[in-house]
């Protein structure tokens, strides 16, 4: 009886040990989890004075959009409806892009995959900029060299025309303010 008593008491005690190193682990990877949404999930993959390269492509309205066409100081946005931190940086992009000055013409945003896959992108983000829906493959990721989402640029023309990545980290909580 003693030795069946022993046997319980340390399978009881091992269990307690397992337990505990159980949930010290869904700590850990809860930081963890935390710490990668926090940093926005893949890194940069656009560095500031990357040349863009040429593009063309037809807009969601039907309207020619090309780095010739593209007015300095314009900023670039590309979605993935797919992508769980696109879904909740929309709301904030699309205020700060309400706000910029010169409207529609200084905001670009490419949507990937079909219109029919982005449709809720697109309904959101027309109000406020040109759209583009094209798939990774695309003119506008082949131009940029985008692969992560969301990527949030500002281009601008230098004095020979070529177009720039000018800033790569766009700060959404600090919108233009209106213009009066």
């Amino acid at each position: 009886m003693a030795v069946l008593t022993a046997v319980l008491v340390l399978v009881g005690f091992i269990a307690f040990v397992d337990l505990v190193l159980t949930l010290g682990v869904v700590k850990r990877l809860r930081e963890h989890t935390e710490l990668l949404a926090g940093a926005g999930g893949m890194p940069v993959t656009v560095a500031v004075g990357t040349e863009v390269g040429d593009f063309t492509a037809a807009s969601v309205d039907g309207d020619v959009v090309s780095s010739e066409l593209t007015p300095t100081d314009t900023v670039v946005a590309f979605f993935s409806p797919t992508c769980q931190p696109c879904k909740e940086k929309l709301p904030k992009f699309t205020a700060y892009a309400r706000s910029r000055p010169g409207g529609r013409s200084q905001v670009l945003a490419v949507v990937v995959g079909s219109a029919e896959e982005g449709a809720e992108f697109i309904e959101r983000l027309s109000p406020v900029a040109r759209v583009v829906a094209e798939d990774r493959q695309g003119p506008l990721h082949t131009a940029f060299g985008t692969a992560a989402y969301p990527t949030l640029l500002r281009v601008t023309a230098e004095d020979d025309g070529r177009l720039v990545v000018a800033e790569n980290q766009i700060d959404l909580d600090q919108p233009f303010p209106a213009l009066t």
